[in-house]
């Protein structure tokens, strides 16, 4: 990596301001928002088409939908780095326009909501609250953070992980690494998701390639605590 040290100072060519942020939400009471695949192809199928200015005009966002359309968007985002929690979900974005974070999160957790209660013959909110943010500022943090989001699902098959009791790395990681709700497939060379994450970003910023990381030993050797400045969770 290039040494950054201020993420938050970074600009591009055309001087705009570079922002990456991690946001989170769950579950209000906790209470799962993904119950099964039906649940989770829409969430996903919405972080493409609810990045997008336009209106969704003649657009049916069913439970089966898939990844549709076309990539003649006006973005509010790049997705950069995304998981599914049966509870909750965490995603790494970098706002591309003014309010553009703001925007984008109020469509997708309207638009999720409405669906689960309708499918589900609830009514009120679904998530706590409005989903939480932290700014990245540091190499440091941005060289953490896409790794924290896309071991959650560790937790759902090694309770302590967190704490960094993992009995078998290499399990874990064939787990991680087919583990359906997460970008981390497609930085590891499948692109699933490809119409809606940029990985290059965060290649080229870290001047990393990830499918050549060894995840293996990250997992066996990183410490994973005290980073709640970034991971959010409470």
């Amino acid at each position: 990596m290039d040494g950054i040290d201020n993420i938050a100072e970074m600009t591009e060519d055309d001087g705009e301001d570079i922002a990456i942020y991690h946001i989170f939400n769950r579950g209000v009471e906790k209470r799962d928002v993904f119950v099964d695949d039906a649940d989770r192809y829409r969430f996903v199928n919405g972080l493409y088409l609810f990045n997008d200015a336009k209106p969704m005009e003649n657009t049916r966002l069913n439970a089966e939908a898939r990844l549709v359309g076309d990539d003649e968007r006006d973005k509010f985002v790049d997705i950069l780095a995304f998981v599914l929690m049966p509870n909750h979900f965490h995603l790494l974005v970098r706002p591309l326009v003014k309010n553009g974070l703001t925007e984008f999160m109020r469509k997708m957790g309207t638009g999720y909501t409405n669906y689960f209660n309708i499918r589900y013959e609830r009514v009120g909110p679904l998530f706590q609250g409005k989903f939480k943010s932290v700014l990245i500022e540091n190499e440091n943090q941005l060289s953490y953070i896409p790794f924290y989001i896309h071991f959650n699902p560790i937790e759902l098959i090694e309770k302590n992980w967190k704490e960094g009791q993992i009995s078998n790395a290499q399990e874990v990681f064939e787990y991680l690494k087919n583990y359906r709700w997460s970008s981390l497939s497609d930085y590891l060379g499948q692109n699933i998701y490809s119409k809606m994450i940029n990985k290059n970003f965060l290649e080229e910023c870290l001047d990393v390639d990830f499918n050549k990381c060894d995840i293996v030993d990250w997992l066996k050797e990183t410490d994973l605590l005290g980073m709640d400045e970034i991971t959010l969770e409470d």
